[in-house]
């Protein structure tokens, strides 16, 4: 334990070298983020990338679909597939900020691994969630920090990120979700398989869903689409498709001089009344309410 502490707090000193204020950072190493905040958040809801959070400092809660996962230095955070999600910092002060990482990744990147490791995994399995919260390991927090101390030897990074980076996933898949997180690569699998359907219901989130066609994409019958999608996700495509819809009408909602009617229309939904329950639902608030809150909020922070 005193290990893993003297660690957390190696890499709480890197996070706070190279962040200045509240926000997420982009790092010199690619796809490796760096999260700092002094108060507890407003929820914020956003696409989880495939990727790894470990927390230095504070503590979160991560809500996907009716499942919250609350995480803090003692955890690590594992997405597999890209997820709708609320997430929120629960503890953060002046004193002791909320400093955390973000490690990206992709499917291409665990099938290289797999290739060039002895790594045993599993025959393929049923589909697993995609969402995961596990004991921290000294061997992946060895890993994490040899990768963020790269940023204080910037001619380092592009010959060593990518081996720390694969050393990161390797301890990830000797660990307790290691096959879950496997499965993703392994091509014919339900994870994979289902991993296929939700990347077109990303890419068309605006555009009707048309169940059978993604059931063929998965090569599955509707029923068995269905079954394996809410396995994986927590949620029925609908419901996935419609988390997306609502947040990319916040997103407009955010950055245009725009009303709520034309935006439900724009994002996919046929009735504007259905539009602003769900959204209300969804955010606690109806759109125009919603977005003159965040938008005072934000003035408000700005001025401070």
């Amino acid at each position: 334990m005193a290990e893993l502490s003297s660690r957390q707090s190696d890499l709480a000193d890197v996070i706070k070298r190279h962040t200045t204020a509240d926000g997420v950072w982009e790092t010199a190493i690619p796809s490796l983020f760096f999260i700092r905040s002094f108060h507890i958040t407003e929820p914020v809801y956003r696409v989880y990338k495939p990727s790894l959070c470990i927390i230095a400092q504070g503590l979160k809660e991560v809500l996907l679909a009716q499942e919250r996962y609350q995480y803090g230095p003692d955890d690590y955070l594992l997405a597999s597939m890209d997820l709708p999600v609320m997430g929120q910092v629960i503890k953060a002060s002046s004193d002791v900020p909320y400093l955390s990482i973000k490690l990206e990744f992709s499917q291409s990147e665990i099938l290289e691994v797999i290739n060039d490791s002895e790594i045993q995994i599993p025959p393929k399995e049923n589909a697993k969630r995609a969402l995961f919260v596990g004991q921290i390991e000294s061997s992946i927090l060895d890993a994490v920090h040899r990768l963020t101390r790269l940023l204080d030897h910037p001619k380092d990074i592009p010959y060593l990120a990518p081996i720390y980076k694969k050393e990161i996933l390797y301890r990830l898949m000797q660990g307790q979700y290691g096959a879950a997180l496997a499965q993703i690569a392994m091509e014919g699998s339900s994870t994979y398989r289902i991993r296929e359907g939700i990347e077109q219901i990303i890419k068309h989130w605006d555009k009707p869903l048309r169940i059978g066609e993604l059931a063929e994409i998965a090569n599955m019958s509707v029923s068995s689409f269905h079954r394996h999608f809410k396995e994986v996700t927590a949620m029925s495509p609908i419901q996935f498709q419609k988390q997306l819809r609502l947040q990319g009408a916040r997103r407009i909602l955010l950055s245009e001089l725009t009303d709520a009617a034309d935006v439900a229309y724009r994002v996919g939904y046929e009735s504007a009344s259905q539009f602003s329950r769900e959204y209300a639902r969804m955010f606690g608030y109806p759109p125009r309410t919603d977005i003159k809150r965040l938008t005072e909020k934000y003035d408000q922070r700005i001025n401070v």
